[in-house]
C-alpha cells in the first residue's frame, strides 16, 4: 500500500557514465560520471536551484555516479543503501543484446538477474524504502539513483507489479516525479531531461 504521508518523491536517475552509454547493465561496479555525465549534473544544479523545489529528506545510493549525481547537483544527500541498483549477477556488465542470445524473452522486471537480485526481493527493498521514509516523517523526498531501482520504485508507488517497469523508459540525468492525483497514487512528472 502506497504510504499517505509521503506527498511526493523527485527521482533522479545519474548522470551519463562508460557503461551506461555503451548499455552495459551496471550495478556493483562501482565506476564514476564521464564528461557529458558532469556536465549534466551540473545542469540539475541550475534547475534545483531556483528555489521552487523544498525536500524534506535527500538521499542518495551509495555507489559513486549517483552520489555524485547528488553533489554536483548542489545536495549534500544521505547515503541510502535501499536505492543500490538491482544487482545483476551474472548479467554485470552485458548489454540487453549480449543477454538475449542467452534467453531471448529476458527483462529484468520479470525475470530478476540469475545469481543477482530477484523481482521479490527488489520489490521488497522499494517498499522498505517507502515506509521508511514515511516513518521519517518525510512528505517530500529527493532521491539520486539508478535506472532500474527508480524504475521499481516507480511500480510499488502505483500499487503495480514490477512488469509495469518494462513500460517506463528513464534516460540519464533525467528528473521524474511520483505523486498524487487526487486520492490515487500517480506519476507527476516523468524522463524530464535538462540536456537534449
Amino acid at each position: 500500500m502506497t504510504p499517505q504521508n509521503i506527498r511526493s518523491i523527485t527521482m533522479v536517475r545519474h548522470g551519463m557514465t562508460e557503461w551506461a552509454a555503451a548499455g552495459q547493465h551496471t550495478s556493483v561496479t562501482d565506476i564514476d560520471l564521464t564528461e557529458q555525465g558532469r556536465a549534466e549534473a551540473k545542469e540539475l544544479w541550475q534547475y534545483f536551484a531556483n528555489g521552487e523545489h523544498h525536500f524534506d529528506g535527500v538521499y542518495t545510493s551509495p555507489l559513486r555516479r549517483a552520489h555524485h549525481t547528488a553533489i554536483l547537483a548542489g545536495f549534500a544527500p544521505q547515503v541510502y543503501h535501499g536505492l543500490f541498483e538491482w544487482r545483476y549477477g551474472r548479467y554485470e556488465g552485458k548489454t540487453t543484446a549480449e543477454i538475449h542470445q542467452e534467453n531471448p524473452q529476458w527483462t529484468i522486471f520479470r525475470c530478476g538477474a540469475p545469481e543477482g537480485e530477484t523481482t521479490a526481493t527488489v520489490q521488497h527493498r522499494c517498499e522498505q524504502l517507502l515506509q521508511d521514509w514515511e516513518q521519517a516523517g518525510q512528505e517530500h523526498v529527493l532521491c539520486f539513483a539508478h535506472g532500474h531501482i527508480l524504475r521499481a520504485l516507480a511500480c510499488c508507488w502505483l500499487g503495480l507489479g514490477l512488469e509495469f517497469g518494462d513500460h517506463l523508459h528513464l534516460d540519464a540525468a533525467s528528473i521524474s516525479r511520483l505523486g498524487w492525483e487526487h486520492i490515487s497514487p500517480a506519476i507527476e512528472l516523468w524522463n524530464q531531461r535538462l540536456q537534449k
